[in-house]
């Protein structure tokens, strides 16, 4: 097969292994989300599921390869979204940032119970499985701070340290898995425009550049609200 010829499609008994794959680390995230990693046997695992262990033991080889599994889907969402933001043709790093800020805040809100076991139960991943992980949030912020470091240089943003901005906007993105509530007050789509926002102006995203959508006129009307500094002559009243 040449490198350009598509992968071959997957056959059925694939189809059912994936699926079964995906039964079981349905059963065991619940599981982990509400006892912990310690505290949940396989056998809990395949008494939610209503099989016996073997049947696990098909499809994964101990409880280790599940947590790991179960760790790196939040992680691998959030690179994903940076790949598509970054794949955008001919988009300007703010148009690209603000295509990331969605894209991020939505694979960590669909992920949320994954990336609040990883955050709890990363202590008890195997060491090669730990290493690969962070090697994974590692080329997450090293792209981020490049997009940055990117915008920068063409003067679209106003950054005195991408790397450090980066994990800025990474932090307050990846710790929206703990306060975000499915049956909350926003919804998903409405979080995902709101937080694009706000990264764009920790980016400080100037003016001229703005950024597709509703999120450049958030980002203005919210620079105009904002309340002038002490001393400043604009300092009276609205």
């Amino acid at each position: 097969m040449s490198p350009s010829s598509p992968a071959p499609a997957m056959g059925i008994r694939d189809e059912v292994a994936a699926l079964k794959r995906e039964r079981i680390l349905t059963a065991a995230v619940e599981l982990f989300y509400e006892r912990g990693y310690e505290n949940t046997t396989l056998d809990a695992v395949a008494e939610r599921l209503g099989v016996t262990k073997p049947f696990i033991y098909a499809h994964f080889s101990a409880k280790s390869e599940l947590l790991a599994e179960i760790c790196s889907r939040g992680v691998a969402a959030a690179l994903q979204a940076m790949e598509g933001a970054l794949a955008m043709a001919d988009a300007t790093p703010t148009e690209k940032l603000d295509a990331l800020g969605r894209r991020f805040v939505t694979a960590v809100l669909q992920s949320q119970k994954y990336i609040a076991i990883f955050t709890r139960e990363e202590k008890n991943l195997l060491p090669r499985d730990y290493e690969r992980i962070s090697q994974m949030r590692r080329d997450f912020d090293r792209k981020l701070a490049g997009l940055l470091t990117e915008g920068t240089a063409t003067g679209e943003f106003r950054i005195a340290d991408p790397r450090l901005a980066a994990l800025a906007i990474g932090g307050m993105v990846g710790w929206a898995y703990v306060w975000y509530r499915p049956q909350g007050r926003l919804s998903v789509e409405a979080l995902a425009e709101e937080m694009a926002a706000l990264v764009l102006a920790m980016a400080q995203a100037r003016p001229g550049s703005p950024p597709p959508g509703k999120a450049a006129g958030k980002v203005a009307r919210q620079a105009a609200a904002r309340p002038p500094r002490a001393g400043s002559p604009r300092g009276g009243r609205r």
